[in-house]
């Protein structure tokens, strides 16, 4: 069995959980190491986004000279 085969996928426009890539990427979120991971894809991508929110600055820098 390859090893993408043993990886869990969720689908979220399907909701489903599957074992290997069963879906297009366009469709597949993963791969995940447990089912229970997979099943939770949606939860953990809110909780990177979040992170990555209050890491994020306001500061772009000097604006753009037709701006000033």
């Amino acid at each position: 069995m390859a090893q993408e085969d043993k990886d869990w996928y969720f689908n979220p426009t399907t909701g489903e959980v599957t074992q290997g890539p069963e879906s297009s990427w366009a469709n597949r979120m993963g791969p995940y190491a447990t089912r229970e991971e997979a099943q939770n894809a949606l939860a953990t991508a809110a909780e990177r986004n979040a992170a990555a929110d209050e890491e994020d600055e306001d500061d772009w820098g000097q604006p753009a000279s037709w701006d000033k």
